[in-house]
């Protein structure tokens, strides 16, 4: 069964191109003479993206492989300016992030409900034969041909915006956590990589307020180089204020997996240690109090800690106030300002990009060919009012 969540798009965009000057001399009665009057010609229309709040996925974007912006119409008689071509809204939920497919250099980042960034600019309009007259060349028989367009073909990848990211080995507990926290359901089983795809949940928190929870699928070890389902969704957890690792009680070594999980976020991005973490030991029911007194001893001091059972409720309204604390922390917001200015988009890998897009069924090279635009560099036609009357 096919997913509905869809967080790599490869699309074609093309500004339209500008319409061609005119020239032409005004012939009419009683003014053989009338001298040069052929207009501008119109800008072609350009391509931006707008972030939208009503959208989570690309999955819009999936089947829309060609965005084209409409071409300049071209300048007339009597100074008439050509029309503007119509400019295009690629409509993306907050949160993408743009590449150029052909070299996977960065270009922009859509973070905002209404924000909008160009993609491609329309071609300038040419000038027509009445903007080149002057007291020496009172009759000029030429005129400018419109700019040509912009293409290019992007990747549009998504990244989710959550206030909790949840970080753990498959199997850790973490769709049940979710599941029990907020309303999402997200799919349990009693085996590895139950999740697939990531999922969003918001978890209320005292009376009117909330935070957002996200779940990605179990790292493994050598996610950072693409084993598992790791290295295609830890971006998602990039954007987040707040990472929740999560480790079971049953696990031989709490702290050996808590660094394990450390060691690839590190060698995915250094930046991701940056970021406020809490330690949740899962699937507590399962362990006696003697038992948990003994694993006191063997955690990490360097994060907060607390024990949990999301099947019992055994520590999640604990959990919940030391999450709300380190979100609401000063040190936290600060982090959180400043990562909205410093936030630094790695060029995307090319060849490893090109076998995650093979998995994905998006291995075609998108080509179109417009018969229109090989007219562009024609040579402008002499127009004359005796002409026309004559036909």
């Amino acid at each position: 069964m096919e997913s509905n969540f869809v967080d790599y798009v490869k699309i074609c965009c093309r500004s339209g191109k500008g319409g061609k000057g005119s020239m032409h001399l005004r012939h009419v009665k009683y003014q053989p003479n009338g001298g040069p009057d052929g207009g501008d010609g119109g800008r072609g229309g350009h391509v931006y993206l707008r972030g939208n709040h009503n959208y989570w996925t690309l999955l819009h974007l999936k089947y829309q492989r060609h965005v084209f912006a409409g071409h300049g119409g071209n300048g007339g008689r009597d100074k008439k300016h050509g029309t503007n071509g119509k400019d295009e809204y690629i409509d993306v939920p907050c949160g993408t992030v743009v590449y150029n497919a052909e070299t996977g250099k960065y270009i922009c980042d859509v973070t905002k409900d209404g924000q909008v960034v160009m993609l491609l600019r329309g071609g300038r309009g040419g000038l027509g034969n009445f903007q080149f007259r002057s007291a020496t060349n009172q009759a000029p028989r030429y005129a400018q041909p419109g700019e040509p367009m912009e293409e290019m073909t992007v990747i549009l990848e998504l990244k989710l915006l959550a206030d909790v990211g949840l970080v753990g080995l498959p199997n850790a507990g973490k769709s049940t956590l979710l599941s029990a926290l907020s309303s999402a359901k997200p799919k349990i089983a009693n085996y590895p990589f139950t999740t697939l795809e990531p999922s969003l949940g918001i978890v209320a928190y005292h009376e009117r307020q909330s935070f957002v929870m996200a779940d990605i699928p179990g790292i493994i070890e050598g996610a950072s180089e693409g084993k598992g389902l790791g290295l295609r969704f830890l971006r998602h957890i990039e954007r987040n204020s707040l990472l929740l690792f999560m480790v079971p009680g049953d696990t031989d070594d709490i702290g050996r997996e808590y660094e394990l999980l450390l060691k690839e976020l590190q060698n995915f991005s250094p930046d991701m240690l940056d970021k406020h973490r809490v330690l949740a030991v899962t699937k507590c029911d399962l362990l006696d109090d003697e038992l948990i007194e003994m694993l006191h001893e063997t955690l990490p001091t360097d994060v907060p800690v607390v024990f949990i059972s999301a099947v019992t409720g055994m520590g999640l309204d604990e959990l919940k106030d030391m999450l709300w604390r380190e979100l609401n922390s000063e040190s936290n917001k600060l982090q959180s300002i400043m990562s909205e200015d410093t936030l630094v988009h790695r060029d995307k890998d090319m060849t490893r990009f090109q076998a995650e897009m093979l998995a994905e069924g998006e291995d075609g090279d998108i080509e179109y060919v417009d018969v229109e635009d090989v007219d562009d560099l024609e040579d402008f036609e002499y127009e004359d009012d005796d002409e026309e009357q004559s036909r």
